[in-house]
This record gives structure tokens, C-alpha cells and sequence, in this order.
């Protein structure tokens, strides 16, 4: 074997110390990112997520400028040759310093703004890849007198073999690219690709994750993705329209219908008002009529639980209308049989009725309020137990509102079961406030607006399912023409307390001057009861 020649050994050994050099280098990088990540971007910091994106360039300039310093490239590196690698990659590094120094500057610029960047991650490296690329020729060509010919030859023929072999990864990358190209979604989109329906968390060269509603990973190759068909919810903006099918029966009209499910859907805080709810009649079916409600929403995160509770009030709503949902003939067999034993002549026991002369005989809306007699009836039970049948009882869901404050009101409550909250909005010394009370089972409220005829001076709130018995002004008719002395029993009742709260009857806006004195005039209030 040849003893390798002195000039030989040089070379060599400025391989080895450009190696150490390269070595050194990397090493720094990670300490550099080490320190970064601990000290100033786990603390939120701007400054390090904008050094960051520069520690690459940065420590491989240093790294090449040290290895400039004369001293230094006269002992490591004494060749001409090395000197003017050295100065091309002095050069590139300081270029691609300069590129990464604007990209950070752009990318933060967006940062805290709170805008997200218009190029998607995929194109966004593809232009810094291309960049690099375009300048490394550049320097290959025009510093270091090296032909960039073979290099373009071989990256064509380079290319084919990839192409061939990386046809998968390749086609998801072009896949990618068309995806971000025509913006078909964006981070944070709620999306459905074929049967997989989440929010997009993020997609880069190869795939597209997305985070289903059960809070799993979807990994989707774009080149999938590109082939399917793709809803996005969250474009044009966040504005998505849920729909709810239902089914009502014939003897129910349309027009009661339509109104129960758009008020279904209003009563449901998230659900906008802008655009309006709609519904439709679409088809008379076999065992009913079919409906569909349409709706509005913007976080389609909850999809699922805004449906569930528009759901839930259509059947409130519909019970509170006596509109029945079609049902298989099985669950009617009550009915028929109870049917057909009052035309038999077979007496059968009225139970709402029963349960609702229980319901009243608790409560106290026929008793004295105060006074010797404080707690006893000032109706007959016989009396009662008529009125029981002209009552309707009523079930309520929660958060659902009865009435609002200043509506106005031909009808009172008595709770039942569950519990309702009363908010009063008053002002005093120009300020307003806000006061509650809580109605429990055999509590009434509304009996102001039903006995004087003003507005309601509170708005009522279910706070838990609740079960309320509804006495309209039309059901006094028959009870005060056979018990004359009545009306004066209420009006007596209602004008004293009223006038008692006439000081804080002033505070609330809703309600006039002249509000107020019919209110507490015991013959305005005998006048209207006359008139039921």
C-alpha cells in the first residue's frame, strides 16, 4: 500500500475539521433550542418563538464566520479551494438567514394580530424549499464555477425513480397542495369527509388530521381526502343549518304545528334569530302529516346538544297544544277501550279532573290571604271541583320562559310540581336592578295580570321540569256567575295588596300611572272580573 502524499493528507484532514465543524454546529443548534423552549416560549414569550424560526440560520452563520477569522483559516484550512467553499457558504447561510429573518418577521406580524397566516403549511414550506433550492444553484453556479447541468440532469432522472417509488407519498403531497391551493378548509374547520365528521387540528404534506365529536384522531391521507366528497361547515362563515324532522297528526292544524316548532327552536339561547327559524309541511303521510324544522347555528361543536334540546321542547310544546305525535296502534289501546266504555254507558272515573281539584284544594289561590279567616276557602269545594275540569295542566322544561316581564296576560299559574323563577327588572335612582323570588308547589303566579288587566310585572323562568295548572280569564265565567260574591272576595284581595306594593309597582317601567290605579281600585278590578 501507497503512503498517502502530504497534499493528500491536507485534504483529509480539512474534511475531518469542516466535519467538526458541521458537528459543533448542530450540537449548538439544540442547546440554542433547548434553552429557547424552556425559557421563553414555554413562558409564552414572542422573542422565542421569533428565535426559534432564526437559531438554524443563525448558529450556522457564527459557525462559518468564526471559521473566516483569519487566524483560524490560515491553521485549519490553509488551501485556496476551501477558503472559497468557505466564502459560498458564508454567503448561502447569510441569504438563508435573511429569508428565515422575513418569514418570522411575516408569521409574527400575523401572530399577534390573531390572524392566521394566508399561506397553508404545505405551500408555505414548498416556497422556502424552492427558495433555498433556487439559491444554493445560484452559488453553486456563479461562486464556485460548478455546472448545475449534470444536477438538473440527475434531479429529472432523480425524480422519475422517486416518482415511481414514492407514488403514494407523492400524490398526497400534490393532493395537499390542491387542497390549500383551493382553500377547500382551513384549521379549526368543522368538516365531513365521507362517514368521518371533526374539526381540522391541523394538515401538512402528507395527511390531514382531523378530531371527531368523541374527541378521537381521524388521520386522513389528503390524496383520500381529495377524492371524496367534503362538506365544510365553517365556510362561507360558522353559520350551520340543523334540521329536525317531525311527525303530527291530522287532527292537529298545520298552522298550531308550524308555530309550536318555531317556537321550539326560539326558545333555544343558541340558536340564532338571524336567520329566523323555519318550518315546512312536506308530505301528508299514511299516519300524519310531516314536518321539518330548519335552524340556525354557530357552534357546530354542539350540534348534537342544540338538536337534543330543540327536540326536547318540540315535545313540550306539542303536550301543551295537545298535539299528538303519531304512534303505533298498540299505544292507543287505552284510549279505544275507554272509548268504547263510555259509549257502553260504563261510567269511568275522570282522573285529570280529580288531579286537578287535588292540586287546586292545596294551593292558595282560592283561600283568604290574611286576616281571621287567613288559609280557609272562600269557594265552595263542589265549586272547585267544577272549575277543576276547565283548568289545563301544562309540563315545562327547563329554561324554558312562561312569560316576559310587560307582556300582557289573560292568564295565571299554579305550580304543581318543580319550581319557577320570577325576575323583576325595576329602576331606582336611574339604575337598574334585579329582583328574584321562587314559586314552589302550590304557589301562584300571574294572578296580577289575569285580575287587573297590567301588564306582567315579571318574567317567569322554569328552573326545573315543572307541571303548572293554566286558569284563563274564560274559566272564571261560570264559577263567578254562580258564586256573585266571589269577585268581591278577589277584588278585595288583589287592590290591598297592590296597594301595598304601590311604591315598588312605580319603580317598574313597564307599567303606567294609570296601570298602577286600576291596579289598586277594587271597582276597576269588580269591573273586569264582570267582564270575564
Amino acid at each position: 500500500m501507497n503512503n498517502l502524499s502530504s497534499p493528500q493528507v491536507a485534504v483529509y484532514l480539512e474534511i475531518f475539521l469542516l466535519f467538526l465543524a458541521f458537528v459543533s454546529a448542530l450540537i449548538l443548534y439544540f442547546l440554542v433550542r433547548i434553552v429557547v423552549l424552556k425559557s421563553l416560549i414555554s413562558r409564552g414569550k414572542y422573542a422565542g418563538t421569533f428565535l426559534f424560526r432564526l437559531n438554524l440560520p443563525i448558529v450556522f452563520l457564527l459557525v462559518t464566520l468564526v471559521l473566516k477569522i483569519k487566524s483560524i483559516r490560515d491553521a485549519l484550512f490553509p488551501s485556496q479551494k476551501f477558503n472559497l467553499y468557505l466564502d459560498a457558504a458564508l454567503i448561502f447561510f447569510f441569504v438563508f438567514f435573511l429569508v428565515r429573518l422575513i418569514d418570522a418577521f411575516l408569521q409574527g406580524w400575523y401572530t399577534k394580530r390573531s390572524l392566521s397566516f394566508p399561506l397553508p403549511r404545505v405551500l408555505h414550506g414548498l416556497i422556502l424549499a424552492v427558495i433555498y433550492l433556487f439559491i444554493l444553484f445560484i452559488i453553486l453556479n456563479g461562486i464556485l464555477g460548478i455546472s448545475i447541468t449534470p444536477f438538473l440532469a440527475t434531479s429529472a432522472l432523480l425524480t422519475m425513480i422517486l416518482g415511481l417509488a414514492f407514488q403514494g407519498v407523492l400524490s398526497n403531497i400534490l393532493s395537499g397542495m390542491s387542497l390549500h391551493f383551493t382553500k377547500s378548509f382551513n384549521k379549526g374547520d368543522w368538516i365531513q369527509v365521507g362517514s368521518n365528521e371533526g374539526v381540522v387540528i391541523d394538515t401538512n404534506w402528507r395527511e390531514t388530521r382531523i378530531k371527531d365529536r368523541y374527541s378521537n384522531i381521524i388521520v386522513i391521507p389528503n390524496n383520500t381526502i381529495a377524492s371524496e366528497k367534503i362538506t365544510n361547515f365553517s365556510y362561507p362563515d360558522n353559520k350551520s343549518a340543523l334540521t329536525i324532522p317531525v311527525k303530527a297528526s291530522y287532527s292537529a292544524p298545520p298552522s298550531a304545528v308550524l308555530e309550536a316548532l318555531y317556537e321550539a327552536a326560539a326558545s333555544v339561547p343558541e340558536v340564532l334569530s338571524s336567520p329566523k327559524p323555519e318550518a315546512y309541511v312536506l308530505s301528508y303521510d299514511d299516519f300524519g302529516i310531516s314536518y321539518l324544522l330548519k335552524f340556525w347555528i354557530t357552534d357546530f361543536d354542539r350540534k348534537h346538544p342544540i338538536k337534543g334540546e330543540v327536540g326536547k321542547l318540540i315535545w313540550y310544546k306539542f303536550k301543551r297544544r295537545n298535539i299528538e305525535i303519531p304512534v303505533p296502534l298498540s299505544d292507543k289501546l287505552d284510549t279505544v277501550l275507554k272509548s268504547l266504555k263510555e259509549k257502553g254507558g260504563v261510567p269511568v272515573f275522570d282522573e285529570d279532573k280529580e288531579r286537578n281539584f287535588e292540586d287546586l284544594i292545596k294551593s292558595s289561590f282560592f283561600r283568604y290571604q290574611s286576616g281571621k279567616r287567613e288559609g280557609e276557602l272562600f269557594v265552595p269545594e263542589d265549586e272547585i271541583r267544577e272549575f277543576a275540569a276547565l283548568v289545563r295542566r301544562h309540563r315545562f322544561a327547563p329554561g324554558e320562559i312562561i312569560f316576559k316581564q310587560g307582556d300582557k296576560g289573560e292568564s295565571c299559574y299554579i305550580v304543581v310540581k318543580g319550581m319557577i323563577r320570577g325576575e323583576i327588572v325595576y329602576e331606582e335612582k336611574g339604575k337598574k336592578y334585579t329582583s328574584e323570588f321562587k314559586m314552589e308547589p302550590g304557589g301562584i303566579f300571574g294572578e296580577m295580570s289575569l285580575f287587573t288587566g297590567m301588564p306582567r310585572t315579571a318574567t317567569g323562568v322554569v328552573e326545573v321540569e315543572s307541571e303548572l295548572l293554566e286558569v284563563r280569564a274564560e274559566n272564571f265565567a261560570l264559577l263567578l256567575e254562580r258564586n256573585p260574591g266571589v269577585a268581591d272576595v278577589i277584588a278585595d284581595i288583589v287592590s290591598k295588596r297592590n296597594e301595598n306594593n304601590q311604591e315598588f309597582l312605580k319603580k317598574i317601567k313597564e307599567l303606567s300611572e294609570h296601570d298602577i290605579e286600576q291596579s289598586i281600585s277594587k271597582r276597576s278590578i269588580l269591573e273586569r272580573l264582570k267582564r270575564f
